[in-house]
C-alpha cells in the first residue's frame, strides 16, 4: 500500500512537471504572437508581396516575393538583366535560373516540395501550431551574438525540424536554424532577422534577413515594401518562360 502510494506520488509529480514545461513552452509561444502583432491580425492576411534586394558576392539583384496563403510563393529575382524564379505550391515546384544556363523551368523534387510547404503558410508555424499537427520543445535558453534568448525546437507534421531562438525581451525571432539534405548529405543552415517594423495591418515583420545559399554562406535581404493582401493572379504560381 505503502509502494502504491509512493508511486502515486511519483506519477502525480511527474505528469505536474510535464504540465508546468508544456504551459511554459505555451507562454514563450504566446508571448512571441503578441509581439509580432497577436493571432487574429495574422489570421487576417491572405497574401503578402515583399520587394527588396539581395546582396550577393557584392551584387545587388531585385527580388520580389509574392505568397498567397497555403496557395502559393514564388520568388523572382533579376540577375545580369534575366528574371529567374522559383515557385512552390501544395503539390509541386519549379525554378527556372536562366542566369545558370537553364533553358526552360525545371521541376523540384518531391523532397523540396515537401520542406518547403511552410513557406505557404504567412502565419508563420507558431500561430494554432498544435492544431497543424506541428509540436514545441522547449530546450531553455542560449545566448545568441550577446542576446539571452529562448530556444524553441518545432517539429512539423512532415518531421521537419527548425530551432528557433527568441529574444527573451521582446519575444521576437532573431534567428533560426534547419538541417537541410543536398546532394545525400545533412548541412545545418541558418537565417537570422532584424530591424522589424510594424505594418499598418498592425503585424511586425523583419525587413532585414541573413538567408543562407549554402553552407558557410548566406544572402544580405532587405526589404524594401510589403504589400498586405493586395490581389494575387494564381497564374504566377505555374512555370513559363
Amino acid at each position: 500500500m505503502k509502494a502504491f502510494k509512493l508511486f502515486s506520488l511519483f506519477v502525480a509529480g511527474a505528469l505536474s512537471v510535464t504540465a508546468v514545461k508544456a504551459q511554459t513552452t505555451d507562454e514563450i509561444v504566446n508571448k512571441h504572437i503578441d509581439a509580432i502583432g497577436g493571432a487574429a491580425n495574422w489570421k487576417k492576411i491572405t497574401s503578402m508581396v515583399q520587394t527588396g534586394s539581395m546582396t550577393v558576392q557584392g551584387a545587388n539583384l531585385d527580388v520580389v516575393n509574392t505568397t498567397l496563403h497555403m496557395k502559393g510563393s514564388r520568388q523572382d529575382i533579376v540577375a545580369m538583366g534575366m528574371t529567374n524564379y522559383q515557385i512552390m505550391t501544395p503539390t509541386a515546384g519549379w525554378k527556372f535560373f536562366p542566369v545558370q544556363g537553364q533553358q526552360a523551368p525545371e521541376p523540384i523534387t518531391e523532397e523540396e516540395v515537401k520542406e518547403g510547404q511552410e513557406s505557404l503558410d504567412l502565419q508563420g508555424n507558431f500561430i494554432d501550431y498544435k492544431a497543424k499537427g506541428h509540436t514545441i520543445e522547449a530546450l531553455g535558453k542560449e545566448d545568441v551574438d550577446g542576446t539571452e534568448s529562448f530556444k524553441l525546437k518545432l517539429t512539423t507534421k512532415s518531421g521537419k525540424a527548425t530551432t528557433y531562438f527568441l529574444d527573451a525581451k521582446t519575444y521576437l525571432l532573431i534567428k533560426s536554424t534547419t538541417v537541410v539534405k543536398a546532394n545525400g548529405q545533412e548541412a545545418e543552415l541558418s537565417t537570422t532577422y532584424t530591424n522589424y517594423q510594424k505594418l499598418p495591418e498592425g503585424i511586425l515583420v523583419p525587413m532585414s534577413m541573413a538567408i543562407p545559399f549554402a553552407p558557410g554562406m548566406n544572402l544580405d535581404f532587405s526589404i524594401a515594401k510589403v504589400e498586405i493582401n493586395k490581389p494575387v493572379d494564381e497564374a504566377i504560381f505555374k512555370p513559363s518562360k
